[in-house]
């Protein structure tokens, strides 16, 4: 009897939290380290020798592994400035798995950004992204009451109506990206057209519109032309229908080595106060490596006391030089 109702418990937590990741999208600690998924006006931003550069990235978030099948969120992207278009272009696919393979979903996108000189000094892109993507919900993983036998256990066949197991569907976002040497700041929005994301073709899957904001410095602490030490301030706005979000913190750059202290608070889940967030980055030649580790502070740490992000990344210089502006210059994780 204690087996079923513990396998009855797991049933509708699996079902309670499928219900809950559908409502919103996977994000990232490293969120420079993912550019393109934060802001697509930052496609073909990648900076080399004050030259143009292609860049290729990998991120990977293990989001509270201590609890049995929650995220996993791969993130690949590649995007490179071209003179020849008057900005960026850029490809990402994503694919987030949750509920130990419960829900699993994939998104292929294109990006194109576009550069506005205001000056010589300051810079606007903006970005455009479409995308398509293919949720799938695996029902072999779910259990329902009329397969219960009352001494052996879920044995039996369901008769319940099971919708289609996959469904696809287009979404789109933008952004806009402001920048001198020193200074940026930017805002996007994604699932502009808010998909209809449901299984069973109701409107309770309306995918949200997520509304993102970011800012920051770069402020040398060398006195000389070309320092390569550095002290970062950043802030992170995120807003997800009733989830709200605020990332605040600095990284520090000295040679190859960055580290980074950040605060996340949150609303709308376990209350405001969410993680401390610890960062390791380092860089030699055109290759970079990070590590971060979410400490989470809010009521739900005895259960999910962390995460773990990885990031990758390599980048490459370009033979051409920009063509009347100059690339952004912000952290990279």
């Amino acid at each position: 009897m204690r087996k079923t109702i513990t396998k009855l418990t797991t049933c509708c937590l699996s079902l309670a939290f499928a219900a809950q990741i559908q409502a919103q999208d996977p994000e990232f600690t490293q969120f420079y380290a993912a550019p393109i998924y934060t802001n697509p006006a930052m496609a073909g931003s990648a900076v080399c020798n004050n030259g143009n550069a292609g860049r290729l990235a990998i991120n990977y978030r293990n989001q509270w592994p201590s609890l049995k099948g929650t995220y996993q969120t791969v993130n690949a992207s590649w995007d490179q400035h071209f003179n020849a278009v008057g900005g960026g272009l850029g490809a990402m696919i994503t694919r987030d798995v949750a509920g130990s393979g419960l829900l699993t979903s994939t998104a292929i996108s294109g990006i194109y950004s576009y550069v506005i000189p205001v000056n010589k000094k300051f810079f606007f892109r903006t970005g455009l992204q479409a995308t398509f993507v293919n949720k799938r919900l695996d029902f072999n993983k779910l259990q329902f009451a009329d397969q219960i036998n009352p001494t052996q256990g879920f044995i039996y066949q369901t008769n319940e109506p099971l919708p289609t197991q996959s469904v696809s569907f287009p979404n789109f976002g933008a952004g806009i990206l402001g920048y001198s040497k020193n200074f940026y700041f930017g805002f996007a929005m994604h699932n502009i057209i808010e998909p209809n994301q449901s299984f069973y073709g109701s409107q309770d899957g309306i995918l949200p519109r997520r509304y993102t904001a970011h800012t920051g410095l770069m402020i040398p602490l060398e006195k000389r032309r070309n320092p390569d030490a550095f002290i970062s301030p950043n802030f992170l706005f995120m807003m997800q229908q009733n989830f709200t979000q605020m990332n605040f913190g600095f990284y520090v750059n000295k040679g190859p080595l960055v580290s980074g202290l950040w605060f996340r608070q949150t609303l709308g889940q376990f209350g405001n106060s969410d993680a401390i967030i610890a960062l390791l980055g380092f860089r030699k030649d055109r290759l970079k490596f990070g590590y971060s580790y979410d400490i989470t502070v809010s009521s739900a740490r005895p259960a999910a006391q962390g995460s773990h992000e990885v990031s990758l990344a390599v980048d490459w210089c370009l033979n051409t030089r920009p063509g009347g502006f100059k690339p952004i210059k912000c952290p990279e994780f």
